[in-house]
């Protein structure tokens, strides 16, 4: 996408201006209802609910906007705006499986959509198998008959590993499967699975796509067959819209999309650069760190890695790990991630005290880079790092 193009997207697509009084900014449609001139006009729309506007539910002239918007950085025909990262994803999985099907999913995919496929799809019949995604070929032998739906999420997880798009999503179209992929990490501006032929695109867009941790959202980027069909059973009857003011507030933070990005991915190369270098790291988890077996598919498939890395503390004992994280003062303990404040999550704090789990990612600690000043990002980690005698000697 070139970068006028990006401009056109972000500050004018879809923004019928002409409609509303020549405002610059959209307005918010705050209304659940819509009326109609005649009774010929009313049949005519309540027949095609996809269509036309007549209830918020389905389709809101604010909201439509912001669709454009989303279809258009995904580079796929339509797109489908909902309350949640979880709602979209939900509902995409849903839309492509029924009765007795299987789905292919990569290992360790985001808590709720493991809920979803672990304990929500079995009580209808649908089972999941899980593979490691760094080796395209082990979707390939995970296949039955009964397979329906490749699910990705990459980069994957905490430590962001990568499935190979363009190879899962040829295997795809040879057995006539349908692939969904979760695109939260990258943003569309830095990665676009669509390009290399996977089906469907999914966000929480409550992260990059919102930016200013005001709003819950997810989005599904898709042909315009494939929209409609979500449309016309899932998005409908389970009625996980996105209110007027929220999709309102979205537009506002994809004005900014493209300098938060290019400013939050400028950082973290920065900081990921001072971390890997600090004697009190162990290792770095980040998609363009050199040492990162995958970097070649990284540079492929990727433009950019935005905010997120995982450190793992050079020490194993969870109350030094704990510490670190309390000593952090430009850092906020909280989980999401996208917007415009830095956050840190220790692996620990998802699992209960003391449990194996605990033990295995005792030294692990997810951070996100927002806007703030790297050099500030930095020194903080540094000071934090120094508490726990984990200290730079160079």
């Amino acid at each position: 996408m070139k970068k006028h193009d990006l401009s056109e997207i972000l500050n004018h697509l879809g923004e019928e201006r002409e409609r509303y009084f020549w405002s610059v900014a959209p307005p918010v449609m705050q209304s659940s209802n819509f009326s109609f001139p005649d009774v010929a006009t009313m049949r005519t729309q309540l027949l095609d609910e996809f269509n036309y506007q007549l209830y918020t539910r389905g389709n809101n002239p604010t909201t439509d906007i912001l669709r454009k918007k989303i279809a258009a950085l995904e580079e796929t025909e339509d797109a489908l705006v909902l309350s949640s990262g979880s709602a979209a994803i939900a509902s995409a999985i849903m839309a492509n499986v029924q009765t007795g099907d299987h789905i292919v999913s990569v290992q360790d995919p985001y808590a709720w959509t493991k809920k979803l496929l672990n304990d929500i799809l079995p009580r209808f019949g649908v089972k999941t198998t899980y593979v490691d995604g760094t080796d395209h070929q082990n979707f390939e032998k995970a296949l039955t008959p009964d397979t329906k739906v490749i699910y990705l999420e990459t980069p994957n997880s905490f430590t962001f590993e990568l499935q190979d798009l363009d190879k899962i999503a040829t295997l795809a179209r040879t057995h006539n499967l349908i692939t969904i992929a979760d695109n939260s990490y990258c943003s569309p501006l830095f990665q676009k699975p669509h390009r290399f032929g996977i089906d469907i695109v999914v966000h929480s867009a409550t992260k990059y796509l919102a930016g200013h941790s005001d709003l819950v959202a997810g989005v599904i980027c898709a042909s315009s067959d494939m929209i409609k069909k979500i449309f016309t059973n899932e998005f409908m009857t389970l009625g996980a819209k996105l209110s007027p003011q929220d999709s309102w507030l979205m537009i506002r933070g994809l004005r900014t999309l493209e300098i938060r990005m290019e400013r939050i991915d400028k950082s973290s190369r920065r900081i990921v650069d001072y971390v890997s270098q600090h004697p009190g790291i162990e290792k770095v988890y980040y998609p363009f760190h050199p040492e990162n077996p995958q970097i070649e598919l990284a540079n492929r498939q990727m433009t950019g890695a935005g905010g997120l890395f995982t450190l793992a503390l050079k020490t194993s004992d969870v109350e030094k790990v704990e510490e670190f994280c309390n000593s952090l003062k430009r850092f906020l303990l909280a989980v999401s991630w996208g917007g415009y404040e830095s956050l840190v999550f220790p692996a620990t704090a998802g699992t209960e005290k003391d449990s194996e789990q605990n033990n295995a990612l005792v030294n692990f600690i997810r951070f996100y880079i927002g806007l703030e000043d790297p050099e500030l990002l930095m020194e903080d980690i540094g000071q934090a790092l120094e508490k726990i005698g984990l200290n730079d000697d160079r």
